[in-house]
């Protein structure tokens, strides 16, 4: 259930995202839906929050291991570029699939994974599921 919540809070940041970095029109970061019914934008930002946190899983698990002496040199501060390549590795899939999100360049999707990444560790502070279970 948990997990489930936390894709739900992945697609409403993400949207929050689109709305406050990429404002109006095809500039910065933004989605582009399924072409279909009037469901299409929220099952297209379901999708991406879906593939971005699996990606971000996986392939964010092994990019932050190795570059474990970048993050000591620069007190963390590296965290930032990783987080903007993991933005445009789930970019660059979502354009493989013909839909999804579209970043313009990278330092857009710097901005747009910092943006992301204050607005869901808010609202999962808010609904509590940060918090790891007690056993």
């Amino acid at each position: 259930m948990r997990s489930i919540i936390r894709v739900l809070v992945g697609a409403f940041a993400l949207w929050l995202t689109t709305l406050i970095v990429g404002g109006n029109g095809p500039h910065g970061v933004w989605i582009v839906p399924i072409s279909g019914d009037d469901y299409a934008p929220l099952i297209t930002l379901l999708l991406v929050a879906l593939v971005f946190g699996l990606v971000n899983a996986t392939l964010g698990r092994v990019v932050r291991f190795v570059s474990i002496p970048l993050y000591i040199l620069t007190l963390g501060l590296f965290g930032l570029i990783v987080n903007g390549f993991l933005f445009a590795v789930v970019a660059w899939l979502s354009e493989l699939a013909g839909f999804g999100l579209r970043i313009e360049s990278f330092w857009w999707g710097v901005l747009a994974a910092l943006v992301m990444s204050v607005l869901a560790g808010i609202m999962n502070g808010l609904l509590g599921t940060g918090r790891r279970k007690d056993r």
